[in-house]
């Protein structure tokens, strides 16, 4: 006789395995090109080789899979920026951005079906808009830090700075990487991380 624990270890092994057919093949299909709105769930099952019911035991709906699915997405970039400091210097703040253009155009299809479902899903658009923020804070920390060894304006105003710089990049970055050339990548970075750098980082004082 099978112990329980056996079985519900099987149990367990068969429910991460849909999970992750499911979620390979979403991301399979966004990245062919498709529209997450317009992605049915019976063609992700087809393409997940599960049937229709499996897809509800995992998933309450299509916008709890693409939570799960791009949850790791600011993550990743995050991991990235908040490796470089002010103490690096413009080459430093230019190179991290660099990389995120790059990491964030590798990921594309992912980044196209979280802003698309955030336009008219409040769950969805808060989650994202939440994963923006820590940018925001993480640059009014080093805001903060600038301005009391005098490195920037003692007029700037960190918390708002920090998010017109965080916002106002990542709308540039995001609308780059799903409408612009590749071969524009690194310029686009470039011209990011010196607005930033000249406008918070070495900002002079008002005279």
């Amino acid at each position: 006789m099978a112990s329980v624990t056996r079985r519900s270890s099987t149990r367990a092994n068969r429910r991460a395995t849909a999970d992750a057919k499911i979620l390979q093949a979403t991301e399979q299909l966004l990245a062919g090109g498709a529209s997450f709105t317009e992605l049915g769930v019976q063609r992700i099952t087809t393409e997940a080789g599960v049937v229709r019911s499996t897809f509800y035991l995992h998933f309450r709906d299509k916008n709890e899979l693409l939570l799960r699915l791009v949850e790791p997405l600011a993550d990743g970039a995050y991991d990235l920026i908040s490796s470089t400091t002010p103490e690096q210097g413009l080459e430093g703040v230019v190179a991290a951005m660099v990389q995120d253009m790059r990491y964030y155009r590798e990921r594309r299809h992912l980044l196209a079906a979280v802003l698309e479902v955030a336009g008219y899903d409040a769950v969805v658009r808060e989650f994202w808009n939440s994963q923006i923020q820590r940018f925001a804070d993480l640059a009014e920390v080093w805001l903060r830090g600038e301005q009391e060894v005098g490195r920037t304006a003692p007029d700037l105003e960190p918390a708002t700075a920090a998010r017109v710089l965080i916002w106002g990049g990542f709308q540039v970055l995001a609308n780059h990487v799903l409408s612009g050339p590749e071969s524009q990548d690194e310029t686009v970075a470039r011209e990011i991380a010196l607005l930033e750098w000249y406008g918070a980082f070495r900002r002079p004082a008002q005279a």
